[in-house]
């Protein structure tokens, strides 16, 4: 079995991928989530990682790899430790050197996040170029890649969640809310008011994005989205035709292999 572990500033995603005559097949076949703490040991990730596996049912003696891809650099060498100790392997870790061949047209190639390097990959591999990639995490990054699969650049802004939790930090008085569809507009309460103010000033900024995003790129552009808030933003923006939750997994995958003699 292949592992594929995404470390982001909110959640750590697990994908669990079969082998097939050394070849990873697509799509994961178990995907879990656990909340991201830079305080947890290395044997605290390992008892959690461990008891999924087991009340899954998940033999962790089968791991033949595991490939990693992290935004959150105080939990790498968590990752290599814990890889190493308890599962006696040497983790792989997705970076602009070890990425499965996606050439990087970037003023700092090493400034590009693991997400965004597999995120890329993925989308080209599975839809071709040019194409814009929109992951809804902790932070909303745009990334582009032309129809070469040269990686462009692209955009971050702060995620929905990060908007909620600095107006409950900065104010004094308006609650925290969760982000959802708002009832009407035009709220009759502080969290309806703050969740249409969010939710639609948050469609708005995408919506803003991409426009200029794809005035740059070359015609056909395909939209993708992935990550927790896609479902709920794509509804409200048409241009977005594809949602893959599991896009950033696939693209740990599809760089591994790229890296150790797969197409």
């Amino acid at each position: 079995m292949f592992l594929a572990i995404d470390i982001g500033n909110t959640n750590i995603t697990l994908g669990l991928f079969k082998f097939k005559k050394n070849i990873v097949e697509k799509n994961p076949v178990k995907i879990w989530r656990i909340a991201t703490s830079k305080k947890k040991t290395v044997d605290e990730y390992a008892t959690v990682i461990l008891d999924i596996f087991r009340y899954s049912g998940i033999d962790e003696t089968k791991l033949k790899v595991i490939a990693v891809a992290s935004v959150v650099p105080s939990l790498d060498n968590v990752f290599l430790e814990l890889t190493d100790l308890y599962f006696h392997k040497k983790a792989f870790f997705v970076t602009t050197k070890q990425s499965g061949g996606l050439k990087v047209s970037y003023g700092n190639p090493e400034e590009v996040g693991a997400d965004r390097i597999a995120d890329a990959v993925a989308v080209y591999k599975m839809y071709g170029g040019p194409a814009i990639v929109i992951d809804f995490g902790t932070a909303t990054t745009f990334d582009c890649i032309d129809s070469k699969g040269n990686y462009l650049g692209g955009a971050i802004a702060p995620g929905p969640a990060i908007s909620a939790e600095s107006l409950t930090q900065k104010t004094a008085k308006l609650p925290s809310v969760n982000i959802k569809l708002p009832e009407n507009v035009i709220g009759r309460s502080t969290v309806e008011c703050i969740q249409s103010g969010l939710y639609y000033g948050y469609i708005g900024l995408v919506k803003e994005i991409l426009l200029r995003l794809k005035n740059k790129m070359q015609p056909g552009v395909k939209i993708i989205a992935t990550g927790g808030l896609a479902n709920l933003i794509s509804k409200e923006i048409k241009e977005i035709k594809n949602i893959i939750p599991e896009l950033t997994l696939e693209g740990i995958r599809i760089i591994w292999q790229k890296e150790n003699g797969g197409k």
